[in-house]
């Protein structure tokens, strides 16, 4: 069956049944068997008299096999499973990396069912349009040291959109992604840890791809890939993309035991600094975004006092923005 897939693939106009037949050395009720299988996985494959057959949607299909094909990494994704409907990616990433899943094992669905964002947020993760993917990271650093992967993967994600759509991707530290003001990708990075260990660190990232639409209550805020730019994203592109950015940045930051070879690069796609924030929390504030620090912590002037102050962690929200 796949190997009429990818002589399919490898074919720009229609290929005949015959054809098909005397490249594989299979019958032609075989190679009909084989298109019929292929059409139940979603491959959308058009058939015409005298003509044969031709692969109609190859970049749009989304599937483990296809998230397989062509990436270009040598841990990050090496190890996929793939998921129609589950929960969240975060809480099946778990249960693998418990199970002793090596570094860089990916898990993706279609569709997720109890999606969240940070602060116990809802976050919508409806079939067939978006990427829902956590990944299994086991970086021998101290848990201090462990929020600045959620601003590797952050970066990774708006380099991953810039090259893939042409957009412009801002980063609102730490790590939600906006096009046009509007939230297009959420991470919510989670950690097992003793005091001195990390066990595992489940970076989780949800973007909206190819939505056509949101809720009322949430289309002010919201946006998709797909909304601005005007045309349909390869997901599996954009997947590949987002890996091999995230991988580049962890080998730098697992090689130099630090944020500050990547520091700079997060500096120009964050579009919090130089912005008046509200700082929330048990006592919340108003603050000016000087700069981010070298152990990736937002460091603010705050409007009551004028005093320098390191946020470590927290919703941060701009004013004007979201």
């Amino acid at each position: 069956m796949y190997r009429i897939l990818e002589l399919l693939r490898r074919q720009e106009g229609f290929l005949s049944g015959e054809d098909i037949g005397r490249e594989l050395s299979i019958t032609r009720a075989a190679v009909w068997k084989g298109i019929k299988k292929l059409r139940e996985e979603g491959y959308e494959i058009e058939a015409v008299t005298n003509r044969g057959y031709r692969l109609t949607n190859p970049e749009t299909m989304y599937n483990k096999r296809e998230l397989e094909q062509g990436l270009k990494t040598k841990t990050m994704g090496q190890t996929i499973y793939f998921y129609e409907e589950t929960d969240t990616t975060n809480n099946r990433a778990r249960e693998l990396a418990l199970e002793g899943a090596s570094e860089g094992t990916l898990v993706v669905a279609e569709k997720q069912t109890a999606g969240r964002g940070r602060r116990g947020k809802v976050w919508e993760s409806p079939l067939g349009t978006g990427i829902w993917m956590s990944l299994v990271l086991r970086p021998q650093i101290a848990p201090t040291e462990a929020s600045v992967l959620t601003l590797l993967c952050g970066l990774a994600t708006a380099e991953a959109i810039e090259a893939e759509t042409g957009l412009s991707a801002g980063i609102k530290w730490p790590n939600d992604i906006l096009i046009n003001g509007k939230k297009a990708v959420g991470i919510l990075t989670e950690m097992d840890c003793e005091m001195s260990e990390v066990h595992f660190v489940i970076p989780g990232i949800g973007i909206n791809v190819n939505t056509a639409s949101f809720p009322p209550e949430i289309a002010e805020i919201a946006t998709s890939l797909y909304l601005e730019c005007g045309k349909t994203v390869s997901r599996r592109r954009l997947v590949h993309r987002v890996l091999e950015r995230l991988e580049e940045h962890y080998e730098t930051f697992l090689r130099t035991g630090g944020f500050d070879a990547i520091l700079e690069d997060y500096r120009k796609h964050c579009i919090t600094l130089g912005k008046e924030v509200h700082v929330l929390g048990r006592e919340p504030f108003f603050a000016e975004a000087l700069d981010i620090t070298p152990e990736g912590e937002l460091l603010v002037r705050r409007a009551d006092n004028g005093k320098e102050e390191v946020v470590f962690s927290g919703e941060v929200s701009i004013r004007g923005v979201i």
